[in-house]
């Protein structure tokens, strides 16, 4: 009985002073932080935390962007994260709904007017993406348009995203209503989800790696990835829709919760302050004061949808989707 008492002192004692060794600074409770970002951005956002004294005091998880979408909208200021990257379109409408984050308490300086409560981190564009190979193989003309995508040359060689599962779709959805209106991008729409058939994708980057595996010879993706692998010597090209190239910008927000983890207003102030640099270089788009796009990697016809990017338009334009399969 001694022994069974002694034990039990010393788990006690053990627990306690793991309890006082979590107030010092020296072991801060971790911050989760959510991401529906790239594969490449998680990587530049990882390394600047690292890099500034960070690592080791953070979790960091992936979700497809309607997953974490969803998850905001319904948990509120219960989800467990301590921060997030998501969509800004989605973090308008979760703080519409929840008022679940906090003002950022840093200064900074974007080129166009954004909330108090989120900071953009990326900005990405849409566009045309091709095989060069299988192109000249099967004797196609390079699309100048996205209605060209409808031509039967291209039936069964063409791969795009479903807007129900990502967000990337939403960048070829605001081409085709801003030109053509809704009825006038249904036609286009049938047209092109008949010629890509099967390679109707659920994932955003899913067409760009059936372009490179030489599945299909065109497709409809994110440009800056279709650059990147273009400058990698791939057999990938782009092309920028006579349409417009429209564009999604990815923000971090910090979570109003009731015991707020200081360190996730210091990482998110990290990000934006010390992983810009690193992100342009995969992300040209300018978003802040001082940044400057490489003149090779601008595209020909940025444009803005009219109205104000939120949820609800994208259910919108999701249903305007499924009328045309």
């Amino acid at each position: 009985m001694k022994m069974k008492k002694v034990t039990a002192f010393m788990m006690t004692a053990a627990l306690a002073a793991s309890d006082l060794a979590g107030c010092g600074s020296g072991s801060e409770k971790q911050v989760v932080i959510y991401s529906n970002a790239d594969d490449e951005a998680v990587e530049a956002m990882k390394e600047t935390l690292d890099a500034n004294g960070y690592e080791g005091k953070y979790l960091f998880q992936t979700f497809g962007t309607s997953e974490l979408g969803g998850k905001l909208l319904a948990e509120g200021k219960d989800i467990e994260a301590d921060m997030v990257t998501m969509s800004s379109f989605y973090l308008d409408s979760a703080q519409e709904q929840n008022n679940m984050f906090l003002d950022l308490t840093f200064d900074y300086k974007t080129l166009t007017e954004f909330p108090a409560f989120y900071a953009p981190i990326t900005s990405q564009e849409g566009a045309i993406i091709l095989n060069t190979e299988m192109l000249s193989e099967n004797n196609l003309d390079r699309p100048e348009s996205l209605k060209d995508l409808t031509k039967p040359e291209y039936k069964d060689l063409l791969s795009v995203t479903d807007i129900k599962s990502s967000s990337t779709a939403w960048l070829l959805m605001q081409a085709l209503v801003s030109e053509y209106g809704e009825n006038g991008a249904k036609d286009v729409l049938k047209g092109i989800y008949e010629n890509a058939g099967a390679h109707i994708e659920s994932s955003g980057s899913a067409p760009l790696k059936k372009i490179r595996a030489g599945e299909v010879a065109v497709g409809f993706g994110l440009r800056h990835q279709a650059v990147a692998d273009k400058k990698d010597g791939l057999p990938v090209d782009y092309v920028d829709p006579k349409e417009g190239n429209f564009s999604l910008t990815e923000s971090v927000a910090v979570i109003d919760k009731k015991e707020a983890n200081p360190l996730a207003m210091e990482m998110a102030q990290c990000i934006v302050e010390k992983g810009r640099s690193e992100l342009i270089r995969t992300y040209p788009n300018p978003i802040y004061e001082g940044e400057e796009a490489d003149p090779e990697n601008m595209s020909a016809y940025p444009k803005v949808f009219p109205e104000k990017l939120t949820v609800s338009l994208l259910e919108r334009h999701q249903e305007l989707s499924e009328e045309c399969k």
